[in-house]
């Protein structure tokens, strides 16, 4: 296992397009197959909504054949 990153975001975001922006998944396509297969998993729990709402403090784990990386949401100020 890797270590977790700190991704910043400004405003909303959902977990697919955060998969994407933090580089855990490489494309829109990989973020729905990884949500749809079960990988993906918001503090602890696993998630199988692409549009679930992330808020800050968020972490967020996908295994992977690798292991499993983790990014951590941090929400900027507007």
């Amino acid at each position: 296992m890797g270590t977790t990153r700190t991704v910043e975001v400004r405003g909303s975001i959902r977990l697919g397009q955060f998969l994407k922006l933090a580089g855990l998944a490489d494309d829109g396509a990989l973020a729905r197959e990884l949500v749809q297969e079960g990988d993906v998993s918001v503090n602890g729990g696993v998630e199988l909504r692409r549009g679930h709402h992330l808020q800050d403090g968020d972490l967020v784990e996908v295994d992977t054949p690798m292991g499993r990386e983790s990014a951590l949401v941090r929400v900027l100020p507007d």
